[in-house]
């Protein structure tokens, strides 16, 4: 039954995720688009947190619940799995079900009638805008949608952690004084941005996350050699000439992107961040080359040790502050911030073993390296 929750939490989003989601709706719409999905009101957005909640903390013979709620009629749907019998959305159900479609890219269509919430069954193609619900561990809940383009990873709007909740800035992060400094890291922060073309530093850095060992990838201007100052020679696992399978693929037509080219994307992606495993930093240049992995970085002769940073997350909230290097990570995000600093035209990508993840870039107008976090993205 829809009503009120008792995870406050769930009751504390609600009537923000009900705002965001009629507004990129409407706005779709103005667009031309017609394949969007239906608005959820914030009651109804209630009750799906409060239930995905509530089963996140259960445990099916051992196993927490990895399951993703989609809020949609069958009728919007693409070839759906439908039970002959509506289920009640709720905790014990998903806990029962979860084990069944954990599979990345299976969701739980939940529908409503009057006020009762069920599910009707299972689908792997929805609307635009659709509001999605994840749990993709005890406690932890993301309220994401549907890229318009359908491709590549969906585009994160709240994160819930227990009685944390982040929400996703739909504008870039401000840093004091320089407004526009966050228009250079590539559209990460706007939710605009990942509704556009493919974003391959979006892909590479979910697939660096996946694996869950941690790493650093460098990514340099396509034409020079300036980078080789600020890495240790020789370098291990250099490759020669420079690797360009995934460069290669960028390279195609718009024309040409089709399924096929997408799931050899999908694989290029995975292989090249799959490399960031290996102890060191991997190398690419802006065009996706790959120049070597298993790197060790060092200061560049005649550069000052870097001794402050500027910190940013794109959430409401995060605010920019300045801090020391070490303070924002282990070895990897000093070692990271080092490079930027003597490479200024480079960007260095960081996972860490525990899911954070950070940008590190210049800031010409600010004179220091910026770190910027973007966890809440990646989930």
């Amino acid at each position: 039954m829809i009503g009120k929750s008792t995870y406050q939490a769930a009751r504390k989003v609600s009537k923000t995720m009900e705002q965001h989601f009629a507004g990129q709706i409407a706005e779709a719409r103005l667009r031309g688009d017609d394949h969007v999905a239906t608005a959820p009101r914030a009651e109804i957005i209630e009750a799906m947190i409060d239930a995905a909640f509530w089963a996140s903390l259960r445990r099916e013979e051992g196993h927490s619940p990895k399951i993703s709620l989609a809020f949609l009629p069958p009728d919007q749907a693409v070839q759906p799995l439908l039970f002959e019998h509506h289920l009640t959305l709720s905790p014990s159900v998903l806990t029962k079900i979860g084990p069944g479609v954990e599979r990345p890219g299976i969701h739980l269509g939940v529908w409503y009638e009057k006020d009762y919430l069920y599910i009707w069954g299972t689908t792997r193609i929805i609307p635009n805008f659709c509001f999605v619900l994840d749990v993709p561990e005890p406690g932890l809940l993301v309220v994401k949608h549907r890229r318009q383009d359908g491709f590549g990873k969906f585009v994160n709007v709240a994160v819930l952690l227990g009685d944390q909740v982040k929400i996703v800035k739909e504008q870039n992060a401000q840093v004091p004084e320089c407004p526009d400094l966050l228009n250079s890291l590539l559209g990460f922060s706007t939710l605009s941005a990942w509704n556009q073309s493919l974003n391959v530093l979006v892909q590479l850095a979910v697939s660096m996350r996946a694996h869950k060992r941690g790493g650093i990838l460098l990514v340099v201007p396509a034409g020079t050699e300036e980078w080789r100052q600020s890495i240790r020679h020789p370098m291990k696992y250099s490759v020669g000439p420079a690797f360009s399978g995934l460069a290669e693929l960028m390279l195609k037509n718009e024309d040409e992107h089709e399924y096929s080219w997408q799931d050899d994307v999908n694989r290029a992606v995975d292989a090249l961040a799959g490399l960031t495993a290996v102890d060191g930093a991997t190398i690419i240049s802006d065009r996706y080359e790959l120049f070597g992995f298993g790197a060790k970085i060092k200061r560049r002769e005649g550069c000052p040790l870097v001794e402050k940073i500027i910190v940013t997350e794109p959430v409401v909230g995060g605010e920019a502050m300045v801090d020391h290097p070490a303070q924002s990570g282990g070895t990897r995000h000093l070692s990271a911030a080092q490079f930027v600093h003597d490479q200024q035209d480079a960007l260095a990508l960081v996972a860490s073993q525990d899911g954070r993840f950070t940008i590190f870039s210049w800031s010409a107008c600010e004179q220091m390296v910026l770190a910027h976090r973007i966890d809440t993205l990646l989930l």
